[in-house]
């Protein structure tokens, strides 16, 4: 953040009060000389923020009320990529689901009327040529994102309903800790109260949400961050394979991308594939596609099938 955006946030924050303000008074609060307390002013007025100038003795600058939200600070990349982002997110809802994409679908419709004047153009412009691939998600209430972040902020018990996959409810007691988003679904990471165990909550099957107010003393979370986690816990009933590939990471990245993996590069044409998977068929035949040679480094068995398979092909070639 730069020193000016900086300045012009402290400065926005002490006229919010409602406040009356000297010139001076708010020159030493910015540590800044009275010429560039004008200047910020006017940069305030120029995105939109209804600021009263009173001169001469008794002077002082105050924040109108308004009636409308004032236009929100961004600068041309702040803009550009909160119309992407939810662009993006609104792609990941179904017709009419309702739900947080929904709820972006409506702001990617009106973002640029909360954007200076000299950016509202660039917004409407890259609003109306961007389309995001549809890559339907689970709706998710936006109301059960905001309530659930409010328990975790402020360290509250949560309780709720919670619907397995295999459709069987029951109430749950927790600590809300993260909510994470990974391969388009939300979880939500908490302590489970009556099985004394972390645990992972899909938020589309969470229901009857009520904050009772108790606190709770915050844990040490179980993994370096909530996502390492998360990807562990899906991890565990699939197979783990590292591979070699002779191929540049990016065009391995490209094929794996509905992938969870890691991939790191060794050299500029081969890298190391570490995921895991359901079948090592499904893998191997995305690899194919790559026309690029690989070795399955772990484990024993993935090669065994490989092999199985690369029979099996053959008889079919032939």
């Amino acid at each position: 953040m730069s020193d000016v955006t900086r300045r012009l946030l402290e400065l926005l924050g002490h006229l919010q009060t409602g406040r009356r303000f000297s010139g001076p008074e708010l020159a030493a609060r910015l540590e800044a000389s009275p010429r560039t307390v004008r200047r910020d002013v006017e940069r305030l007025r120029d995105y939109g923020y209804p600021v009263r100038t009173q001169p001469g003795p008794g002077g002082f600058y105050q924040l109108s009320a308004g009636q409308a939200l004032p236009p929100m600070v961004f600068d041309d990349e702040e803009a550009v990529a909160t119309v992407v982002g939810l662009g993006v997110l609104a792609a990941s809802a179904p017709p009419d689901a309702g739900g947080i994409g929904s709820a972006a679908d409506r702001a990617f419709g009106k973002i640029d009327q909360f954007l200076p004047k000299r950016l509202r153009s660039r917004a409407t412009a890259v609003r109306a040529t961007l389309e995001a691939a549809t890559q339907t998600a689970p709706p998710v209430n936006a109301e059960a994102l905001a309530t659930l972040a409010a328990a975790a902020a402020r360290h509250e018990h949560a309780t709720f309903s919670y619907t397995t996959r295999d459709g069987t409810t029951s109430a749950r007691r927790v600590e809300p800790y993260r909510q994470v988003h990974l391969h388009l679904r939300w979880y939500l990471l908490a302590w489970d109260r009556d099985r004394a165990d972390w645990r992972t909550f899909r938020l589309d099957r969470i229901s009857d949400i009520t904050v009772p107010g108790t606190r709770f003393a915050p844990r040490p979370l179980p993994a370096e961050s909530a996502a390492e986690y998360l990807r562990e816990k899906l991890a565990e009933p699939r197979h783990r394979a590292v591979l070699l590939v002779e191929a540049p990471a990016s065009r391995v990245a490209d094929a794996l991308k509905f992938t969870d993996c890691a991939i790191e590069p060794l050299a500029e044409d081969r890298c190391q594939v570490t995921t895991f998977v359901d079948s090592v068929e499904w893998l191997v035949l995305n690899l194919a596609f790559l026309d690029a040679d690989f070795a399955i480094e772990e484990p024993e068995e993935f090669r065994d099938r490989c092999r199985e398979l690369a029979t099996r092909l053959g008889r079919a070639a032939g």
